[in-house]
C-alpha cells in the first residue's frame, strides 16, 4: 500500500528537518557534536519522565499510572503524565533502548517540528487554495519560528501546541462548513490531551482566526460546542492536573512587565536569544507578505495583518497577558503564546500569495513596514551582525526576478534557501546561548549505566527502598537511574512532601519544587531505605523500619523548628544529643550540621561537605561530617546562617528501629496504587505508611489521616487495613468525560437523524484545491 503525502506537507516537513539538523550540526550540539543539548527542564524533567514512561510501557516501573513509588517517597503520577508525557508521540520512546532516550527525545522533537510544518501546510490549502510550493514554504516557516527553535526545543511538550494550532484552525474550517462534528471534537480532544497548556493558547488563536471571518452565531455556537466537548473528553486528565496545581508547593508569583521596545524589535531578527522577551522571529518574508494587503490597492483583506498587530499588542498588556497564560503569569518564559502570533502571520501571508505572488509595489510597502519595525533593534544588545545580515537577505528574497517559464521554481528555491539559512542560524545561535545562560547536564554515559545496574542489583522493593543517592545529576534521579527515594522535581510537587522534607532537614532547589535525596540514618530508618548510592557505590544502610508500621495509641507528632527534634518525634525516641560547648560531638557519635541558608563548606577532620543554601531558592540539606575518633568542632567557611549541630547516637537509633520492627503488621502487600496489611486481632494504635500523605490517599473508604506528614489510619481492632491512592479530581473527571462522550454521541446521532429526515446528504469532504472555503471570500 502506497502512502501518499501531499506535496505541500512533504516539502514543509523536509525543509524543517533539514534546517533543524543543519543548525544543530553547525553548533556541534548533541547528537551531532560534543556540546550538550540537555539544559534546565529538558534534563531535569522531560528525560526522566520519559524514562519512567519507558518503564511503565515495558512493565518495569514501581507503581502504576496513578502512583509513582519511585519519586518523592511516593508521588501522584497521573497529573505528571498529563503534564509531561501524554503526547501521542511520547510512547515512541519505548522503541529505543533505555540508555538511548536522549536520542529518542531528540528524534521525537524533530518529528514534532516536522509534523507542525506539515499540518500548517495542509491547513493553509484548506483555508483557501493556492500554489502548493508556497504552502510548503509557509508551513516550514511556521514550524521554524523563533519560539519553536529557541524555547520549545528544550520543552518538547510545548511542541504539541505548535501542531495543535493549525489542526484547530482546520477544525474551524469544518465548523464553518458544518462538517465532521465527530472528527472535530476528537481533534480538539487529542490536542488538549497532548499538552493542555499550549493547546489552550492554540484554541484561543484558532478562535480568533474563525472570528475574522465574521461567522453567524450558529457557527460560533457550533465552534464553542466542539471545543467544550473536546476538552470535556480530556477531563479525566485535566481535573487531576488542575487540582494537582492547587495542592502543589507554591511557586514564584511574578508581576508581568512588558518587554522593552528595542529588545522587542530585535526579536524580529534571526539569531537572537532572550529569556524575557517574545521570540518573534519567523522567516522574514512572512511578515513582509502579511503586510502586503495594507499596500495592495483594491485587493486583499486588511483584517489579517490587523489581527496580527492586535495579537502582538495583547502580549504587552497585563490583562490580556494573563488571559493568554490561563490567568497566571508563568514561572519562566513570560511569552509562551508567541507561536500563535507566528501562525496568524503565516495565515496572513498565505492569503497574500494564494491568488498570485504580490507585485513589486505592494512588496515594497510590506518591506518598508517590516524594516521600520526592526529599526529600534539598533539600540538593543540582542541584535547580532549575523542577524542583521540574514534579516536583510530575508527582506530581499521576495524580490527575486520572476520572468520566464522558470519564474516560480526560481522564486521557490530562493525563498527556501533563505528560509533554511535563517532557521539553521537561529538554531545554532540558540544552542550556543542556552549553554552559556542555562544549566546543562551530560548525556547518559557508561557511568550512568553502571550506577543504574548497581541500583537494580541492590533493589529490594517493597521490602526496603534503594535510594539513588547523591550527588544528583538531575532532579529526578530515581526515575532516570532507578530505586525509590526522596528526590523529585515537578511543577506539581506536593506541598505536603516539601513541608515534610523541610521539617526533617531536606534540601531543595527551584524554590522548593526540586527536592533532593536526604542522606541521613534516621530518615533512612523511618522511610525503609535499606540501601543507597554513596561515594560511587551502593552501600547498605543501617537497620531500617519496614514500609508499614503500627505506632502506639496517641496523638501524631507536631513538628517544630529543629529537624533533629522532628526526626525524633517521628521516630518516637531520642537519638540525638547536643554537642559539648564549642560545638564538638563526643567520640563515637556521628556529627550532623544543619545550615539550610548557608553556602560554603563544612569540614570536620578530613571530611569536607559542600552546602548550597540561599533561601528561598536553594535550601541546604542537613549533612553528615562523619564520626570523629575524638571530639572536634566542625568548621564552616562561607556565607549565611551557620545553623546548628547535633550528634547521632547509633546505639539509640538501633534500639528505636528494633522497637518499630517489633510492632509491624503480620503481612504487608504493596500494590501499584496502595497497600494492604493484616493485623493481629485486637491491634490498637495507628497504621503508618512511610510515604507522604499527599491528597488522594484513602483508607477503608475514608480520607487517610496524617502522622507527621505520612499516610496513616487508625488500627481499631480489625484484622486488615487497605489503603489506596486516587488522584484528586479523577472520579469527577471520569464523570465529566463520560458526560461529554454521551453528549457527543447524541450530537452525532441527532445530526444524522436530521439529515435523514430532510433528505440532505452528508457534506462531502471537498478538495483542498477547491475554492469553496468560506475564508476565500475574505481576500
Amino acid at each position: 500500500m502506497k502512502i501518499r503525502i501531499p506535496r505541500a506537507a512533504g516539502l514543509a516537513a523536509l525543509l524543517t528537518v533539514a534546517a533543524v539538523c543543519a543548525g544543530d550540526a553547525v553548533a556541534s550540539t548533541f547528537p551531532f557534536g560534543r556540546h550538550r543539548r540537555a539544559v534546565n527542564d529538558l534534563a531535569n524533567q522531560f528525560l526522566p519522565f520519559h524514562a519512567h514512561l519507558w518503564d511503565l510501557l515495558h512493565g518495569r516501573a514501581d507503581g502504576g499510572p496513578l502512583l509513582n513509588w519511585q519519586s518523592g517517597w511516593g508521588s501522584s503520577l497521573l497529573p505528571d503524565l498529563a503534564t509531561y508525557v501524554t503526547s501521542p508521540f511520547a510512547p515512541l520512546v519505548a522503541l529505543f533502548p533505555r540508555a538511548d532516550l536522549a536520542y529518542a527525545l531528540y528524534g521525537i522533537t524533530v518529528l514534532k517540528t516536522a509534523c507542525a510544518a506539515a499540518a500548517m501546510a495542509w491547513t493553509l490549502r484548506r483555508l483557501r487554495p493556492g500554489p502548493w510550493w508556497a504552502a510548503g514554504l509557509l508551513g516550514a516557516a511556521y514550524a521554524l519560528c523563533g519560539w519553536a527553535l529557541l524555547e520549545a526545543v528544550y520543552n518538547p511538550m510545548w511542541m504539541d501546541g505548535l501542531i495543535a494550532f493549525p489542526l484547530l484552525c482546520l477544525v474551524g474550517v469544518w465548523v464553518r462548513e458544518g462538517r465532521r462534528p465527530l472528527l472535530g471534537v476528537l481533534v480538539v480532544a487529542v490536542c488538549w490531551t497532548a499538552n493542555f497548556y499550549t493547546a489552550y493558547m492554540a484554541t484561543l488563536g484558532a478562535a480568533l482566526v474563525l472570528l475574522v471571518a465574521a461567522p453567524p452565531w450558529r457557527v460560533l455556537l457550533r465552534g464553542a460546542a466542539t471545543v467544550l466537548l473536546g476538552a470535556g473528553l480530556t477531563a479525566p486528565l485535566l481535573l487531576p492536573v488542575f487540582l494537582g496545581t492547587r495542592y502543589a508547593y507554591p511557586g514564584v508569583v511574578r508581576d508581568f512587565a512588558a518587554a522593552d521596545g528595542a529588545d522587542l524589535a530585535a526579536r524580529l531578527l534571526p539569531a537572537t536569544y532572550s529569556f524575557s522577551t517574545p521570540a518573534l522571529f519567523v522567516f522574514t518574508a512572512v511578515p513582509v507578505l502579511a503586510a502586503v494587503p495594507l499596500f495592495r490597492a483594491g485587493r486583499g483583506d486588511r483584517r489579517w495583518p490587523l489581527l496580527a498587530a492586535g495579537v502582538l499588542l495583547s502580549f504587552q498588556w497585563a490583562p490580556t497577558h494573563l488571559v493568554w497564560h490561563a490567568f497566571a503569569t508563568p514561572n519562566g518564559s513570560p511569552y509562551r503564546q508567541t507561536f500563535v502570533l507566528t501562525g496568524i502571520l503565516v495565515i496572513a501571508a498565505w492569503h497574500a500569495v494564494a491568488d498570485g505572488f504580490p507585485g513589486r509595489r505592494a512588496l515594497l510597502g510590506g518591506t518598508a513596514l517590516v524594516g521600520a519595525l526592526a529599526l529600534p533593534a539598533l539600540g538593543s544588545a540582542q541584535a547580532t551582525g549575523w542577524g542583521w545580515a540574514l534579516f536583510a537577505a530575508g527582506l530581499a528574497a521576495p524580490f527575486v526576478p520572476r520572468r520566464g517559464r522558470y519564474a516560480a521554481p526560481v522564486l521557490a528555491v530562493s525563498l527556501a534557501a533563505v528560509l533554511v539559512a535563517q532557521a539553521a542560524a537561529t538554531t545554532a545561535w540558540g544552542d550556543k546561548e542556552r549553554l552559556a545562560r542555562l544549566d546543562d547536564y551530560p548525556a547518559w554515559s557508561a557511568a550512568d549505566t553502571r550506577r543504574a545496574a548497581a541500583l537494580a542489583e541492590a533493589d529490594g522493593w517493597p521490602a526496603y527502598r534503594t535510594d539513588s543517592g547523591r550527588p544528583q545529576v538531575t532532579g529526578n534521579e530515581p526515575m532516570a537511574l532507578g530505586g525509590q527515594g526522596a528526590a523529585y522535581y515537578s511543577s506539581l510537587t506536593s506541598n505536603t512532601l516539601t513541608e515534610t522534607l523541610r521539617a526533617l532537614g531536606g534540601g531543595w532547589t527551584s524554590r522548593g519544587r526540586n527536592l533532593q535525596s536526604l542522606d541521613n540514618p534516621v530518615t533512612d530508618a523511618l522511610f525503609a531505605v535499606g540501601a543507597r548510592w554513596r561515594d560511587g557505590a551502593v552501600v547498605r544502610t543501617g537497620p531500617a523500619a519496614p514500609l508499614v508500621t503500627v505506632r502506639p495509641p496517641g496523638p501524631p507528632p507536631r513538628y517544630g523548628a529543629s529537624p533533629f527534634r522532628n526526626q525524633e518525634l517521628l521516630l518516637g525516641a531520642r537519638v540525638y544529643e547536643p554537642p559539648a560547648p564549642g560545638g564538638a560531638c563526643r567520640a563515637g557519635t556521628e556529627t550532623f550540621v544543619w545550615a539550610p541558608d548557608f553556602t560554603g563548606t563544612a569540614r570536620l577532620g578530613a571530611r569536607t561537605v559542600k552546602l548550597r543554601g540561599q533561601l528561598p531558592k536553594w535550601r541546604a540539606a542537613l549533612a553528615s561530617l562523619g564520626t570523629p575518633e575524638r571530639p572536634a568542632a566542625p568548621v564552616l567557611a562561607g556565607q549565611g546562617h551557620r545553623g546548628e549541630v547535633a550528634c547521632l547516637d547509633h546505639a539509640r537509633l538501633d534500639a528505636a528501629v528494633a522497637a518499630l520492627r517489633s510492632a509491624v503488621p503480620a503481612t504487608t502487600t504493596v500494590t501499584p496504587d496502595g497497600f494492604r496489611v493484616t493485623l493481629a486481632p485486637g491491634t490498637r494504635g495507628t497504621v503508618v505508611l512511610a510515604a507522604p500523605r499527599i491528597p488522594g490517599w484513602h483508607c477503608e473508604g475514608r480520607p487517610a489521616d496524617a502522622y507527621g506528614g505520612l499516610v496513616a489510619t487508625p488500627a481499631t481492632g480489625r484484622t486488615s487495613v487497605t489503603c489506596a491512592f486516587r488522584p484528586p479530581g479523577l472520579r469527577a473527571g471520569l464523570a465529566a468525560g463520560g458526560a461529554a462522550a454521551l453528549l457527543l454521541a447524541g450530537w452525532v446521532v441527532w445530526g444524522a437523524w436530521g439529515r435523514r429526515r430532510t433528505g440532505r446528504p452528508m457534506p462531502s469532504q471537498g478538495d483542498p484545491m477547491e475554492t469553496n472555503s468560506p475564508y476565500h471570500a475574505l481576500t
